[in-house]
């Protein structure tokens, strides 16, 4: 009862001013079996005052308030009995008055049933050719839509309530409530799922590119929040010449997408299906180049950002590529062997059609490592039937460097190197936080030993790892063995508990020099972020694609750390990948000093391109966020160029 008058004293302070009864009560529906009540179309659905005195009483004891409707039976109503005097002769007195009001020909009391709670929930009062109904909130029809009545009585409030009633467990009314739920849990979703534009002060021209591309794909959120960086980069190019306006909005849709569906069997003989993704973004300067993913987490808004990230990175590097990514939502931890290989035959069943030396180039990503490129390479030349050297993996054999999975972490730390020794620094001696613990970390915390650095965390999927003391190379091999084995972290403690393994946690909050974002996008949020400044970071390598939100962004910008985007940082992974086409080079003669002076090379390349394009536009080399405009400065001049040159296509 309290809930029930609660919600009557707020519904009626609304602009319709519904009156919601309490259970048991008495009312007043029909004044006659033909006509309106006069009072009706001027007035709202009116409930009895309740008296300050009245007693609040629970449900079950409703009917102990109840006025007999005749005089005829003054012993009891329904069976139940009769309430005290002083009850009676309130409510008496209460409805004299409401006699007195309005004269009736016919009196017909009603007990307010607990159903019709809900229905006057939904109900309203208003005005439908010049007279008044009661409507339903949700379909906005009144009753007699839903019910036609055999009397011709379809004015009267008994009958409307009836129909109305009706209305509401009919299918009608749920279906349209039900959508109505879903419209609100989708705008609620589009609230808070819809990237927030992070941008300085961005130009018209540049703010209508971004809202087109956040209406056609809305859901996109991972895809839409990396042509933000890109668009609030290139602006200053936007601004000084406008043909390039043209040229962005081409160059933001894909040139193809594909979405195929991937069964495969089990090991007990049960059949499943996953989603298969391949996106060529472009191929302006090339054929497409780019990674698969097999993970979970794996949608077409995902395969979009990477697919652009790779456009961008290929068009960096001298060795000029397309870009493309994919993969599947399949998740090939805790699949044995043979499930595994009968999932990558039946992905590349679909996918193969669409692959080539002069079409796309498959490369590995998170999920797909040596195991799974083979399987996918044999299923891919005995589907084609015949041998083509164009995936990547660590065979050399049948195609790949044999320094190609230490190429990308050797890579970050050079750059890391790079950017030091521009701010009179160096990595020696230096703390370094390092999250994830796949084979790019391993090579980052590898290399980060070999240049004298302190590598103090490695982090997975249930939490990270400490070593206040730092890693050497013992406990670097104890960590690979443990990740080969597929093991938790957490083992590391029992040959050495002086480490902390710290659950559901990040490790950004530990006291470091450089950082080392391996994990996943997306990774650093806003409160990671204050972590991160906090514990005397001031530079940060991002080794995964966009590891940062766009608020986490924003905090290290006005916090001056230096941030190496992912297109420059990779540039040493993607040059040896690029070198691996090239039938010139044979890289098994390779020594590991060539193989390091190669990809320093690159790297070096890279950074001062980046910086020059971001001089060019009046971004000065103080700025810390110099190299990720210079970045995609560039990378966008070079297929633009490009774009331009081969015409509207």
């Amino acid at each position: 009862m309290d809930e029930i008058n609660l919600l009557g004293q707020a519904q009626r302070q609304q602009q319709h001013h519904m009156s919601v009864r309490g259970i048991g009560e008495e009312i007043d529906l029909e004044i006659d079996q033909c006509c309106e009540d006069p009072s009706f179309s001027d007035a709202a659905l009116v409930a009895v005052p309740p008296s300050p005195q009245d007693p609040v009483v629970p449900a079950d004891d409703h009917k102990g308030f109840l006025i007999p409707c005749s005089q005829s039976h003054p012993a009891a109503v329904d069976g139940q009995p009769q309430p005290t005097p002083p009850q009676r002769e309130e409510h008496q007195g209460t409805l004299r008055l409401l006699a007195a009001h309005t004269k009736k020909k016919k009196k017909v009391v009603k007990k307010w049933r607990e159903e019709w709670a809900d229905t006057y929930k939904w109900a309203y009062v208003a005005v439908h050719d010049n007279t008044s109904r009661i409507f339903c909130t949700v379909c906005k029809e009144f009753g007699r839509k839903h019910r036609r009545n055999p009397y011709g009585n379809e004015g009267s409030r008994n009958m409307q309530m009836s129909a109305l009633e009706e209305h509401n467990n009919s299918l009608l009314h749920k279906e349209a409530l039900r959508l109505q739920s879903a419209s609100k849990e989708k705008v609620q979703s589009l609230e808070i799922e819809r990237p927030v534009v992070y941008v300085k002060a961005l130009s018209k021209t540049a703010a209508s590119i971004l809202e087109a591309v956040s209406n056609k794909d809305p859901h996109e959120a991972e895809f839409i929040q990396s042509i933000q960086e890109v668009v609030h980069s290139i602006e200053p190019v936007l601004v000084k010449n406008s043909q390039y306006v043209q040229i962005l909005e081409r160059l933001l849709e894909p040139e193809r997408c594909f979405v195929f569906r991937v069964p495969w069997i089990d090991d007990r003989g049960e059949s499943h299906v996953n989603r298969g993704f391949r996106v060529q973004f472009s191929q302006a300067l090339g054929p497409c180049r780019g990674g698969l993913r097999f993970h979970p987490s794996m949608n077409l808004s995902v395969a979009k950002f990477l697919a652009f990230e790779q456009t961008l990175k290929n068009a960096l590097s001298l060795y000029k590529l397309g870009g493309a990514a994919g993969g599947s939502d399949f998740d090939p931890k805790g699949k044995s062997e043979s499930e595994v290989m009968r999932f990558c035959q039946s992905f590349m069943d679909e996918l193969y059609r669409y692959l080539g030396p002069d079409q796309d180039l498959p490369a590995e990503d998170v999920g797909v490592g040596p195991r799974e490129m083979g399987y996918l390479f044999g299923q891919y030349r005995r589907l084609s039937g015949h041998f083509q050297g164009n995936f990547t993996g660590p065979k050399i054999f049948w195609s790949g460097s044999s320094f190609r999975t230490e190429a990308t972490g050797y890579g970050l730390v050079f750059c890391a190197r790079v950017v030091l020794a521009d701010m009179n620094k160096e990595l020696k001696g230096l703390r370094c936080a390092i999250s994830g613990s796949g084979k790019i970390a391993m090579h980052v915390l590898e290399k980060l030993l070999s240049c004298e650095a302190i590598p103090v965390t490695v982090s997975d999927s249930k939490g990270y790892l400490l070593d206040g003391d730092g890693f050497d190379y013992v406990k670097y091999s104890l960590i690979r063995n443990i990740k080969a084995q597929q093991k938790s972290l957490k083992e590391y403690l029992k040959t050495f508990p002086r480490a902390k393994y710290i659950d559901d946690a990040k490790p950004w909050g530990e006291q470091c020099d450089v950082a080392f974002p391996c994990a996943s996008q997306n990774e650093i949020d806003q409160g990671e972020a204050l972590a991160i400044v906090t514990s005397g970071c001031r530079v940060l390598i991002e080794c995964s694609n966009m590891p940062c939100t766009a608020q986490a962004v924003d905090i290290l910008r006005k916090a001056k750390v230096h941030v190496a985007p992912a297109k420059a940082t990779a540039a040493g992974g993607v040059a040896v990948g690029e070198l691996e086409l090239n039938s010139e080079f044979s890289l098994m003669q390779w020594s590991v000093e060539d193989f390091e002076n190669k990809i320093q090379d690159a790297v070096k390349q890279t950074y001062d391109r980046s910086m020059k394009a971001a001089q060019d536009y009046g971004i000065m080399k103080e700025n810390p966020e110099s190299l990720v405009h210079g970045a995609n400065i560039s990378a966008f001049l070079n297929i633009a160029q490009a774009m331009t040159d081969q015409g509207c296509v």
